[in-house]
């Protein structure tokens, strides 16, 4: 598995009506976007019970992983398990699908289907739920307008309207209520493999703004401290 490099910015909402009218003349637009240019996501993180995934991020921990499950679109076919990992400035992203039934189970904290499931992700997962004591967090909602580059491998997203399901973890529930970001963040995210391409880089430059450690997951815990 090969790693990615990835930028964030905080961005301004002028920033980004902006960035989008520039990028969509410079760049391709995402297949897996609607015809509005954007999708939404929802993911659930898991951390242990004394945050370690969340201190980890806010401490700025350079080698360090964490798992989520997500959906778009509020499409239950097909929910991805997701390990993220960062190993100094470089980022991983391994992941495999679950059942909408699977996904119910394991947040009813039946973890014995399971051992059905050869992949070596679900039994990192499982692993990791016994001897870290992971455990459903918070639901993290956003919209993205994503963006690609053949050259480089080079994905760039516009994510806004962030909003937190607190302590929920009603992950299958469309009609799970959310509430917006303590600071109404719009990120933007460049991710590329072993180069960047100086189109791109002159594409998403933002005057005054600077690289971001920003996290959505910590942004979402924020209400709990």
């Amino acid at each position: 598995m090969e790693g990615r490099h990835e930028v964030k910015h905080y961005i301004s909402l002028s920033d980004y009506y902006e960035l989008r009218t520039r990028l969509r003349t410079v760049l391709y637009p995402d297949c897996y976007a609607g015809k509005d240019g954007t999708y939404r996501i929802r993911s659930l993180y898991f951390d242990s019970a004394d945050d370690k995934a969340l201190r980890e991020k806010l401490d700025g921990v350079q080698n360090r992983d964490k798992f989520r499950i997500r959906l778009y679109n509020e499409d239950c076919s097909c929910i991805h398990l997701e390990k993220k990992s960062k190993r100094g400035s470089v980022c991983y992203k391994d992941c495999t699908c679950l059942s909408a039934e699977e996904c119910l189970r394991l947040l009813d904290g039946d973890y014995a289907w399971m051992a059905g499931r050869e992949e070596p992700l679900i039994r990192e997962f499982r692993y990791r739920i016994h001897t870290d004591g992971l455990r459903p967090q918070t639901i993290v909602d956003y919209i993205r307008d994503p963006f690609v580059y053949p050259a480089g491998n080079v994905r760039v997203t516009l994510d806004h309207d962030i909003r937190t399901g607190l302590r929920s973890t009603d992950f299958l529930n469309r009609n799970c209520p959310t509430i917006p970001v303590v600071d109404d963040a719009i990120i933007l995210e460049v991710k590329w493999d072993r180069f960047l391409p100086d189109l791109v880089k002159d594409a998403v430059q933002v005057p005054s703004r600077s690289a971001s450690a920003y996290s959505k997951y910590a942004a979402c815990r924020a209400y709990d401290f």
